[in-house]
């Protein structure tokens, strides 16, 4: 299996690398930013000990695109993509929230919603909702962007008394929240998706506002085919669904959610190889094209270092 789980680059001008769950994010002379989207991936805040093919070229060229499809919406931190798995871009100061907006009740706000709970994020819920039903309109849900650990829910008037986000931007984020919202789901819903929520987040550089980091991912969203939604909510019966959801599904059939005393279940080359059929599942179904493996048996690391080195150099 080829598949890219670390990368120690050191490009001309680079200040710093973090590591983070899933992407690796190096700083060229506190200017630029080059993501790298590795092959990991992470489910209840903990990275799976194995990498999942072609799963970063997915998450970079999903992303890339819809940067490009919501650029007359907000402005965002994306210059190029000078490789199938990197993206190189703006460096901006990133707000300490993560933007989550919902338009259906399911996942860890159904999980919450089934346990009692009928308010998140200072969002009051009503009572007698289902599994997968659809809200009215479509909620946001803050969360602190931790360091590490887990994210914490948030409301938007925590967020401006305490000073993470002054008012004025806080207006600005959940305006475009919305309205990036609205545009993924118009673009699924021509694909016979259903855009079922996702996280945005975003910076400052110079003063001004921008969208950064991926969106409309399977690793920041959550697709319901459009087809059979109706018949299976009226049922009760699971959606179909293209997300990473399906992975925490599976780790919690295996008696896994990164609790005190659960061990990792193993992950086998054929449920890895099937988690990345998974993924280029959904590129084709949300981007219409048909996606094509770049270099599968190369030197992943090596083709990155170049092309980015090429980039870098084309700038001078």
């Amino acid at each position: 299996m080829n598949a890219l789980t670390k990368t120690d680059f050191n490009f001309e001008g680079q200040k710093n690398v973090y590591h983070g769950k899933v992407r690796d994010v190096y700083d060229i002379n506190d200017d630029l930013i080059v993501m790298v989207a590795t092959d990991r991936i992470s489910a209840f805040d903990v990275v799976l000990p194995k990498g999942i093919p072609f799963k970063g070229q997915v998450l970079n060229q999903i992303a890339s695109k819809f940067l490009d499809l919501t650029s007359d919406i907000c402005p965002n931190w994306k210059l190029a993509t000078p490789d199938p798995m990197v993206t190189i871009g703006l460096k901006c100061e990133g707000f300490k929230v993560e933007m989550i907006i919902r338009s259906i009740l399911t996942g860890s706000a159904w999980r919450e919603y089934k346990a009692g709970c009928r308010e998140i994020c200072g969002v009051k819920l009503p009572d007698g909702m289902k599994e997968n039903e659809r809200f009215p309109k479509p909620i946001i849900t803050p969360t602190t962007k931790a360091d590490e650990g887990h994210d914490l829910n948030i409301s938007k008037e925590e967020i401006i008394k305490q000073g993470i986000v002054s008012a004025e931007d806080y207006n600005t984020i959940e305006d475009w929240t919305r309205k990036l919202f609205e545009r993924g789901q118009e673009i699924a819903a021509q694909k016979g998706l259903i855009l079922v929520d996702t996280k945005y987040e975003f910076g400052k550089r110079d003063g001004k506002c921008y969208l950064i980091d991926e969106i409309h991912t399977p690793d920041s969203s959550r697709y319901f085919y459009a087809d059979g939604y109706e018949e299976k909510f009226a049922k009760g019966e699971p959606q179909k669904q293209l997300s990473k959801e399906f992975v925490r599904q599976w780790l919690i059939e295996h008696n896994f959610m990164n609790e005190p005393g659960q061990t990792m279940p193993e992950i086998t080359d054929e449920y890895a190889t099937s988690v990345g059929d998974r993924y280029i599942e959904l590129y084709e179904h949300i981007t219409g094209e048909t996606f094509v493996k770049v270099n599968k048996e190369m030197d992943l690391a090596g083709r990155i270092e170049k092309n980015v080195n090429q980039y870098l150099a084309s700038r001078k």
